[in-house]
């Protein structure tokens, strides 16, 4: 892990319709960490990464990857959006899917060159969707689809990966396999900021947890976020709640 971030959020705002969806967030993701993203519904965890990534602009604060201002950075970013979000009916296949994933590097009006097909391949590789290739992505399962996405975002070979809620859904071998594969990341020196709302798998996974509700409520390893004042802030839970509870029994 290396003293400056690979992401570093700063006092960050963003507006939505007229109204603050986030506000003051401050935020920092190392190498080799993969940090959980947990809120309620409308905590506006996918606002946030969708700003990291350039699509909403803040409306004031700073946001860093390696050091630098992030729009010179954002193609080192590998972004898995929710599975709703890509057009499964497109007539693509499995690898062109993921080839779609270096639009960034190869630009919109070049070809695919070979380092570009061999990132592909390795992605390909990495999630086990190697034999599918050729296979059109209205043809696959919903585990199948997520690997594609994972996919996807590995063929920029990225320094820092946004998951949004990658595990909802799935079947056991996938969650096994990308389980698996993320801490394989981080072992890479990767660095991963995931949301969910599976809380007892992500304080199985995250070195840390990051509370969100409009603004970071918590921050820090999941064995430190016993307080249930931080729970009633982050969720309008207590103490008894079962959100709580199943946090405790991971530990």
């Amino acid at each position: 892990m290396t003293d400056t971030p690979a992401l570093k959020v700063e006092s960050v705002s963003v507006e939505l319709g007229g109204r603050l969806a986030l506000h003051d967030v401050d935020l920092a993701v190392h190498t080799g960490e993969l940090v959980g993203l947990i809120g309620p519904n409308g905590a506006g965890k996918t606002t946030l990464l969708r700003t990291i990534l350039g699509l909403l602009p803040p409306h004031g604060g700073v946001i860093r990857l390696d050091g630098q201002p992030a729009e010179r950075r954002r193609g080192t970013i590998g972004y898995v959006p929710q599975r709703h979000e890509f057009a499964w009916d497109f007539p693509l296949s499995v690898e062109k899917a993921v080839l779609t994933g270096r639009t960034h590097k190869v630009g919109w009006l070049r070809r695919p060159g070979r380092a570009d097909r061999e990132a592909v391949l390795e992605a390909l590789e990495r999630v086990a969707m190697t034999d599918l290739r050729s296979r059109p992505i209205g043809e696959l399962s919903g585990g199948q689809r997520q690997r594609v996405l994972v996919a996807r975002a590995l063929a920029l070979r990225p320094t820092l990966l946004l998951l949004d809620e990658p595990f909802t859904g799935l079947d056991v071998p996938t969650q096994e396999l990308l389980t698996s594969l993320f801490r394989q990341l981080q072992r890479e020196d990767k660095a991963l900021l995931m949301t969910t709302h599976d809380l007892p798998a992500a304080a199985d996974m995250a070195g840390r947890l990051c509370l969100l509700n409009k603004t970071v409520i918590a921050d820090g390893p999941p064995e430190t976020l016993r307080d249930p004042a931080v729970w009633l802030r982050a969720f309008g839970v207590t103490k008894s709640d079962q959100l709580l509870t199943s946090l405790a029994v991971t530990r």
